[in-house]
């Protein structure tokens, strides 16, 4: 682990390459079946209700269970992932680009979820992205998120399936206030584990989950 404090390096690209490179070893490494939690927004939406997932990756399983009974969207700042999800999810809308650069009118989605990738944006833009999903959110909507356990400097890694990677989080104090503080209540939290498909092998981790309602 290497702190992530170079001026000179461009992070975002870095994430953006890394996924475009380890694609392929990371989606077969990747649980195949949606996680029971994500019942905890489908289970709250009417047929045929549009949902932005951010960080979408290669669409599987997430998008492709959701557009089973819906309309989804899905951004990803990786060429590669968003190449495999329009594969996985030919029912889908599938934009490659920083989510920071999205501009989605207010109040069009009914729910969002993210799942395993907002630590990979710059922690100090996660203030504004949240402000951002609650203006996208429709009042009554959802959002279901992972966020981090706790409070990290940004680090890079040098062997993530054989690139180097990047997170940058803070703690879920700090998350749980946030959503709060730009309009959204919170509903339920649970943890997840890091859903790669062999979990015998692999550092056990939490991730915490949190279900919020636009209010």
């Amino acid at each position: 682990m290497e702190f992530a404090n170079d001026p000179n390096i461009d992070y975002k690209a870095l994430v953006k390459q890394g996924y475009d490179r380890c694609a392929g070893a990371y989606n077969a490494a990747r649980q195949r079946e949606a996680i029971p939690e994500l019942a905890l927004v489908s289970s709250r939406l009417s047929e045929g209700a549009k949902i932005l997932d951010i960080g979408c990756g290669a669409g599987a399983p997430i998008a492709q269970t959701l557009s089973q009974h819906f309309s989804v969207t899905g951004v990803d700042i990786s060429v590669e992932q968003i190449r495999l999800a329009r594969k996985h999810v030919p029912q889908g809308d599938f934009i490659q680009a920083d989510i920071m650069t999205m501009d989605f009118p207010q109040s069009i989605f009914d729910a969002i979820v993210s799942f395993y990738a907002i630590f990979h944006v710059p922690r100090e833009e996660h203030a504004e992205l949240f402000r951002r999903i609650r203006r996208w959110i429709k009042s009554g909507g959802y959002l279901l998120t992972t966020v981090a356990a706790k409070d990290e400097m940004p680090y890079t890694e040098d062997d993530f399936y054989g690139v180097k990677m990047y997170w940058s989080s803070y703690g879920f104090d700090h998350y749980c206030d946030l959503l709060k503080s730009v309009g959204f209540e919170l509903l339920e939290t649970t943890t997840l584990g890091h859903g790669y498909t062999d979990e015998s092998t692999r550092p056990t981790e939490q991730h915490p989950l949190i279900l919020a309602i636009a209010v």
